[in-house]
């Protein structure tokens, strides 16, 4: 039985984040090396790894992105394996060189723990959706990891002039240098996309990417699990 799930087992450690599959996360974790995490992502570990629920810094920082009971990140700490997933969905590793990014707070996985970040809800949005949509910045030096409901396309805002048009509840990450505004359907009623936000979109123009996921699942997937 061992020859035939050999295929399965942990491959050796190549860098501080990388996908093991298409949908679970490992994180080499290190003393000194901390982590924020979702709440409840944890699925396995090796080694001496502790958690820490609703830690200060996250109170603080993401106090307006609090959903049903607690925070939606805890802080990892320790030695060893550390292995993260979200139900089954796609996980997308990125190594951050002094750059930033913006991500839907629905799609982040992890970060390191001393990359600068903070909560903020998109400008623009709430007038056309009659709903807020929050994004966490990320900048610094280091890995984050997001989530994607299928494999997501990268889409190059800045080859033409013309605007990139995303449904909100398919939208994973984008550039935060890019403009970002909200679009109604010309048309009253017109179903454009096949979420609850079909007469809307988020129009983004300028300089950079938007990450895309090919679903429109608008259910809230930060509330805390017990």
């Amino acid at each position: 039985m061992n020859q035939q799930l050999a295929g399965y087992a942990p491959t050796p450690i190549a860098a501080r984040m990388e996908n093991h599959g298409h949908s679970m996360l490992k994180v080499a974790m290190a003393t000194g090396q901390d982590l924020y995490a979702r709440s409840g992502s944890m699925v396995a570990y090796e080694g001496f790894i502790s958690y820490e629920p609703n830690p200060p810094a996250v109170r603080q920082i993401a106090r307006d992105w609090i959903t049903g009971e607690g925070a939606p990140l805890m802080k990892c700490t320790g030695d060893g394996l550390l292995y993260l997933a979200d139900y089954g969905a796609d996980v997308v590793v990125i190594n951050l060189q002094n750059d930033a990014i913006s991500v839907n707070g629905t799609n982040l996985l992890a970060l390191d723990a001393h990359l600068q970040w903070g909560v903020e809800r998109v400008k623009g949005l709430a007038k056309f959706a009659g709903q807020g949509l929050f994004n966490v910045g990320i900048a610094g030096t280091g890995w984050v990891a997001l989530t994607s409901r299928g494999t997501p396309i990268v889409v190059d805002c800045g080859r033409g002039e013309d605007e990139t048009y995303v449904d909100p509840d398919a939208l994973v990450a984008w550039s935060p240098q890019l403009k970002v505004k909200g679009k109604r359907s010309f048309k009253a009623g017109s179903l454009i996309g096949r979420g609850s936000g079909e007469a809307y979109q988020m129009a983004f123009s300028g300089q950079g990417i938007v990450v895309v996921q090919p679903s429109e699942d608008s259910t809230d997937r930060l509330r805390a699990r017990g």
